[in-house]
């Protein structure tokens, strides 16, 4: 019988908080399944048995930490300024987060940015385009495909989330999200 302590969930997630704070210490491209494997407490075949490497390990854990932000940054309407504070507000949530920054600028980001979706980045789309049909049938979204209207709005988003740097000088982050919340409403109206 399995004690609580090493209840598979828990070593999952014992292994995926060992993962974010490498991350955050040492930036995506330095972190090894070893490493992880120490800070978790557990061993290098334990994490083996749930990934096959550290890239699958990160996949998952932001995957996971992209969902809990956008529990924090509830939709609280079913119309498109509602649903555009929504994005904006995970948008600043998700440029403000160490742990997504540090994916960010990790020699990772380029596959994510121009080779191919990632699981979080596809979670994204589909939550996004299934509240554009809800907005649409509200009447204050476009008509126009979900899908493809998400994927754009994914597309705007992560921009500014990976451009702040190089725009702070022009645009403050209140003025980065303003200007984020008017792209979206003027896209999606």
């Amino acid at each position: 019988m399995l004690s609580i302590s090493n209840a598979p969930s828990e070593t999952g997630d014992r292994i995926l908080a060992a993962a974010a704070s490498c991350v955050v210490d040492f930036g995506v491209d330095r972190v090894t399944l070893a490493e992880i494997a120490r800070r978790a407490g557990v061993s290098r075949p334990t994490v083996y048995r749930r990934w096959p490497d550290t890239k699958s390990i990160v996949a998952a854990l932001l995957t996971r930490h992209i969902t809990g932000v956008m529990r924090t940054a509830p939709l609280l309407g079913e119309d498109r300024e509602s649903l555009v504070r929504q994005i904006v507000a995970v948008a600043d949530l998700l440029r403000r987060d160490d742990l997504v920054m540090s994916v960010l600028h990790s020699e990772l980001a380029p596959i994510y940015i121009t080779e191919r979706l990632g699981a979080s980045q596809q979670m994204l789309i589909d939550a996004l385009a299934e509240r554009l049909r809800v907005a649409q049938r509200h009447g204050s979204v476009r008509a126009g495909d979900p899908l493809q209207m998400a994927t754009m709005v994914l597309l705007i988003a992560q921009s500014t989330i990976q451009s702040e740097r190089i725009v702070r000088p022009m645009l403050d982050a209140d003025a980065l999200a303003a200007e984020l919340g008017y792209s979206l409403n003027g896209y999606l109206s």
